[in-house]
């Protein structure tokens, strides 16, 4: 198989802007055929306007996009029956019990009752609410709602799903079948484009992913390669009592540190940078200032951490 029919969305040097804002930058970005592809950024990083703008839901002033290898246009239908789209904000009618809003959502994609009728039952069994089928939406807990959105969203089997945020403020079991669900999703031939603030969330389902702010994409490619490529080293913790502030000072100018804190004359956490193995010498300064820490631990990056570091949030927020 080529790389060409690999792809099932291309977007090419896309640019959005409104008014003075520059909402999405120059931004170019590829999504191949059964990725779980995490979309992350800050509020206000670009995520929406890039998704609106992917199913011409707002016209840009630069760029093109391509999906299913085909050219993106507010007409392209044939395009967009083989798209499903689960918004943040729960889209179901009140006026409607479990089955009907799936029923309805389906009609909008499938004609035919007979296998709409099919693929709803198949929807309701997928997000687990068969004992709900009859109830109103306002009637179901929030994680019930969330399944539902997901329900009305994929029954008509799209071949590309747009999540957006679908698991926020859900109980652990929904959050838990929900994610299991898109694995399913992408197992049965979907492609997933997810966006989401849980990091641990990308980290366990998403084999791509892209860091976005300010309109462009700052980091593209697995959670393990945007991780061993940051400046990102170990963090170490010590538990030290009344550190004298000439180590404090060493620790600050040693450029192989690039965060440190000591809280409450007893926490010292120190982040080192990416490739360094440096806790014997910082056991050995502690040694020649008196200190001897009760306790020692290490831990690697987490996807987290790259995040603050590269959107820079973490410096802003401390500013």
């Amino acid at each position: 198989m080529s790389k060409s029919t690999q792809e099932e969305v291309r977007v090419i040097d896309l640019v959005k802007r409104y008014k003075k804002l520059v909402a999405v930058d120059h931004l170019s970005l590829t999504i191949n055929k059964g990725d779980i592809f995490g979309l992350l950024g800050p509020n206000g990083s670009g995520k929406t306007t890039l998704i609106n703008c992917c199913l011409s839901l707002l016209n840009y002033e630069k760029g093109e996009i391509f999906i299913f290898g085909k050219k993106m246009s507010p007409s392209a239908y044939e395009i967009k029956q083989n798209i499903g789209l689960v918004p943040q904000q729960i889209a179901c009618y009140n006026e409607l019990n479990v089955y009907e809003n799936i029923d309805y959502f389906c009609s909008l994609y499938v004609n035919d009752r007979a296998k709409r009728k099919k693929l709803v039952e198949e929807a309701i069994d997928f997000v687990q609410l068969n004992d709900f089928r009859k109830m109103r939406p306002k009637k179901l807990s929030g994680g019930l709602q969330r399944r539902l959105n997901l329900a009305c969203g994929i029954a008509h089997k799209p071949r590309l799903i747009f999540l957006d945020e679908p698991t926020v403020a859900v109980d652990p079991q929904s959050r838990n079948r929900i994610l299991e669900g898109i694995r399913e999703l992408r197992d049965q031939g979907s492609t997933i484009i997810y966006t989401t603030h849980y990091m641990e969330e990308v980290e366990m389902i998403c084999n791509r992913l892209a860091i976005l702010d300010h309109g462009k994409v700052l980091r593209e490619g697995t959670s393990e390669d945007i991780i061993e490529n940051s400046s990102i080293g170990e963090t170490h913790q010590l538990e030290c009592y009344q550190l004298p502030n000439e180590v404090l000072e060493h620790f600050e100018k040693d450029p192989r540190i690039l965060h440190v804190d000591y809280k409450d004359n007893r926490e010292l956490t120190l982040r080192v940078a990416q490739g360094e193995s440096y806790l014997l010498t910082i056991l050995q300064i502690l040694a020649k200032h008196g200190v001897e820490p009760l306790s020692v631990s290490s831990k690697k990056p987490t996807l987290n951490d790259v995040f603050l570091e590269i959107t820079g949030k973490e410096l802003r927020d401390h500013a």
